[in-house]
């Protein structure tokens, strides 16, 4: 196959982009699931944290570590993010982490999500309903895709890169997420609006977080959403957000500020 200039430099930022943010080498093919719980609040809530594309459960640790201090439950899962279609991973991925929240007789089971996490619950959700589901909130969820997927889904090494998940994410009518339609459940989505591939960038609406355009990460049926100054592999760590999520698994909406204008 023979690629344009811009193709080439393009896939070279998305493998650079890849190794210094950490966001591939994740290997693995089974499932994984550390639990946290809390022995001084009786049957506290469980949070289930499903990570992203090509990163692990290590990448959700400052969340688990935040949310675990608030006296939640925590299962944070590592699941094959690059090696299986996405409605595979939802079956891998989450009945073991519902049957651990489950263990421990949590009256509610909440989820945090960041970018195909979010459409691997979606993926779920779809088949099978979840009585004690309460609140969700995703973290720069490609809810209606990604144009850079559109774009580079061609060369062959973005599959390498992102497995037959990440194929699956394009802008489409055809394409997974868009698919899925509307959500019924109580959603929080917050988006970023920092970029640190600012050529990847250039395939995308602006605003976006480097990966996904601000606007598709939105979904009919959300119940709030906010955008802060974050970029997407760094999105799940940044304290502004674990504010806002501890906040709206609490509450049911963000905290928003008249400065902000959200």
């Amino acid at each position: 196959m023979k690629l344009s200039l811009s193709s080439l430099i393009a896939l070279s930022c998305l493998i650079m982009t890849v190794t210094l943010s950490g966001l591939g080498c994740s290997t693995q093919r089974d499932v994984r699931i550390e639990i946290y719980g809390d022995h001084t609040t009786p049957t506290p809530d469980c949070v289930i944290l499903l990570h992203g594309l090509a990163r692990t459960s290590d990448s959700m640790l400052p969340l688990s570590d935040a949310l675990h201090a608030q006296h939640y439950t925590v299962v944070n899962v590592d699941y094959p993010s690059r090696h299986f279609p996405i409605a595979d991973l939802a079956e891998q991925a989450i009945p073991p982490a519902l049957a651990q929240c489950r263990q421990t007789a949590a009256p509610k089971i909440h989820f945090v999500t960041h970018s195909l996490g979010g459409i691997v619950l979606r993926q779920y959700l779809q088949q099978h309903t979840i009585p004690e589901l309460h609140r969700v909130v995703m973290l720069a969820p490609p809810n209606k895709g990604s144009q850079i997927v559109d774009k580079l889904k061609p060369i062959p090494v973005f599959g390498w890169i992102n497995g037959p998940a990440g194929n699956e994410l394009g802008t489409t009518a055809k394409s997974l997420p868009n698919t899925l339609g509307k959500v019924d459940f109580e959603l929080g989505v917050i988006a970023g609006t920092t970029s640190v591939n600012l050529l990847l960038s250039l395939y995308l609406p602006n605003p976006d977080d480097g990966k996904v355009s601000l606007e598709n990460t939105k979904i009919d049926g959300m119940r709030d959403f906010i955008a802060l100054p974050v970029s997407h592999p760094y999105i799940m760590k940044d304290k502004d957000t674990i504010v806002q999520i501890l906040h709206f698994l609490a509450q049911g909406y963000f905290l928003h500020t008249p400065e902000s204008g959200q």
